[in-house]
């Protein structure tokens, strides 16, 4: 008989993490066993494969404690048993239970059978009695039977009545049913009803905002209108033309981040490949079709001979300030730092698990890695060689971010936040508040305020002026993933717009939140899956949202509602816009980037 191997049962184990949303757990089991090394083709493997497995084995045990060994076919009664006792009991102790269940059903059916005689007896009696009485009794009887008759009768009018009432009810029921289907298919058809649930108005909020900034009062964003238009004119402007969209291929794993350089036409990818890329796009509207010319792309390898060797897998990557060089972190727990040209400059090794997080501070004189060994290290990048190690977290650390040139915060699966400075050996703010893993923290434009997310499917917004977080943002249903503040407000190029936060979650939607007073503007219903990122366009008017439903949305903030849409062939890891706001770049799940012109 075939049997399943570990290797094959921690795979199932593995995929069932990750459709269940347990990424980090997926990502340590991966680890641990190897995942990347089995030969499994996981585009072989359906959807809750780990489940079916487990109810047909659990039906099997079912099916073996039915049948005895002398059991040439199965004529009794099928028992039916719980799982626990399935899961808990061997097939012997299952099958004492099925025998005493079925002694129960004989012992029932054995009554059953001794009433029927008992009124066969009656029946016998009786007729001997009617045998035995009068002419006269026998015509009461006739009497009284064809009372009966019509007493059966009319009972049989109203059954034939109520049979008829049931019959419309159920005819009824199977037109709201045909009905339901047809709407159903309609909005199969019809991707632009994503604007029926585009932007749903937090109802708390619909009196307009005032607020004082540098002095004078500024009105909040009214609540915007539930767009319902769902024309073929207005699907058709909505949806992103292929003629709008270069794809860009070379990698050979899922494509989990990409970054513009903030100064060229330069995009970075880092893959599960063991590579990254440096791609050029060239300025003006994308050319339709894959673009994967050598003269057009740079393939930085992490590692010498093979690729897709998964401890080399490239997991984050940001630019410096001046967009000249790229620094990449890397699950072998080393940074590196490239040049444009794609010259490997530096390899930074002192990490001793896999790097989650990596940024350059504005000056550009610091890089900042944050890692699964629970450290966060800040490397001098002109000395090429580490200048502080920061171990206080007790558990792997998932995001750093710069607040200024010398001091960052750091988040972990150990739900605590710290803030920290170059020369201090101890943090200089400690936020505990989050119930579990603080999956991402960025700072204001200002560096006055500090955003966090966490699985206990809360956001919360940090002062360094007190210990307890400023605002609890409690309106997510599942994990959020992802948090991002918009360019706007004072410090940035669009100081009179208010400054804005978007959270992106599990829950399949993104939500926007007025930061001074920590209640929800809008709520982005839009995408059928986890959105994993979201991203604004650099003058503040607009949104991206990348989910794992294959779909890049892109949402005006003014009219509320989606003007863009782009549907790939995977799932959707990072967003990011160019500097010019005319493209955005999306990374997939089946090995590709798309660079979409965008153009209103």
């Amino acid at each position: 008989m075939t049997s399943i191997t570990s290797v094959e049962l921690n795979y199932l184990v593995f995929r069932y993490l990750q459709e269940s949303g347990f990424m980090h757990s997926a990502f340590t089991l991966g680890y641990e066993a190897g995942i990347n090394k089995c030969t499994i083709d996981g585009n072989l493997i359906p959807p809750g494969a780990l489940i079916t497995f487990v109810q047909k084995g659990l039906q099997y045990l079912e099916m073996e404690a039915n049948l005895s060994n002398n059991d040439v076919e199965m004529d009794e009664d099928f028992s039916f048993l719980q799982p626990l006792d399935i899961i808990t009991k061997d097939v012997n102790q299952l099958r004492q239970m099925i025998k005493e269940k079925r002694k129960n059903i004989q012992k029932d059916r054995d009554k059953d059978k001794d009433k029927g005689k008992d009124k066969d007896k009656d029946k016998d009696k009786d007729k001997d009695k009617d045998k035995d009485e009068d002419e006269d009794e026998d015509e009461d009887k006739d009497k009284d039977k064809e009372a009966d008759q019509e007493h059966e009768g009319e009972r049989g009018r109203v059954r034939e009545k109520e049979r008829h009432e049931r019959e419309k009810e159920r005819e009824k029921e199977r037109e709201k049913e045909t009905e339901k289907a047809e709407i159903n298919k309609e909005r199969e058809k019809q991707p632009e009803e994503l604007a029926d649930r585009d932007m749903v108005v937090d109802q708390e909020d619909k009196d307009a905002v005032k607020r004082e900034e540098n002095g004078i009062s500024v009105v909040g964003p009214e609540p915007m209108d539930i767009a319902t238009t769902s024309t073929l004119a207005t699907q058709e402007a909505c949806e992103i033309p292929n003629s709008d969209v270069t794809v860009l291929e070379g990698h050979t794993s899922e494509v989990c981040a990409c970054a513009w350089s903030p100064t060229g036409s330069l995009l970075a990818s880092g893959s599960g490949d063991s590579t990254a890329r440096i791609w050029t796009i060239a300025n003006g509207l994308c050319k339709s079709g894959a673009q994967n010319s050598p003269l057009n792309v740079l393939v930085l390898k992490h590692v010498k001979g093979r690729t897709n060797e998964k401890s080399k897998d490239v997991t984050t990557l940001d630019w410096n300030g001046e967009g000249t060089l790229l620094a990449t972190g890397s699950y072998d727990g080393q940074a590196r730092i490239w040049t444009t040209n794609g010259e490997l400059r530096t390899t930074l090794s002192k990490h001793k698990g896999p790097i989650f997080s990596l940024k350059w501070n504005k000056k550009g004189d610091y890089l900042l890695t944050g890692s699964c060994d629970k450290t966060a290290i800040v490397w001098d990048v002109k000395a090429e060689e580490w200048k502080q190690q920061f171990d206080f977290h007790t558990g792997p650390t998932l995001d750093v971010d710069w607040c200024n040139n010398v001091s960052f915060a750091t988040s972990s699966t150990d739900h605590m936040i710290y803030v920290c400075k170059i020369g201090e050996i101890h943090p200089i703010k400690t936020f505990a508040g989050h119930k579990g893993e603080v999956n991402c923290v960025k700072w204001d434009p200002t560096g006055l305020l500090l955003a966090s997310c966490s699985d206990d499917i809360t956001a919360k917004i940090w002062c360094l002026k007190q210990d307890k977080y400023v605002h609890d943002l409690r309106e997510h249903s599942k994990e959020i993933y992802a948090i991002r503040w918009s360019p706007t407000g004072p410090g940035t190029n669009n100081p009179n717009q208010p400054l804005i936060l978007a959270s992106a979650s599990f829950d399949s939607t993104v939500k926007l939140w007025d930061v001074e007073l920590g209640k929800l503007l809008y709520s982005l219903n839009g995408h059928g899956d986890p959105v994993y990122s979201v991203a604004f366009s650099p003058n503040g008017e607009y949104l991206a949202s990348g989910s794992l439903d294959k779909s890049m949305h892109i949402w005006s903030l003014k009219e509320g509602k989606i003007v863009k849409t782009y549907t790939g062939k995977g799932g959707i890891f990072e967003v990011c816009w160019n500097k010019e706001g005319d493209k955005i770049a999306a990374c997939f799940a089946n090995n590709t980037l798309c660079v979409l012109d965008f153009r209103m």
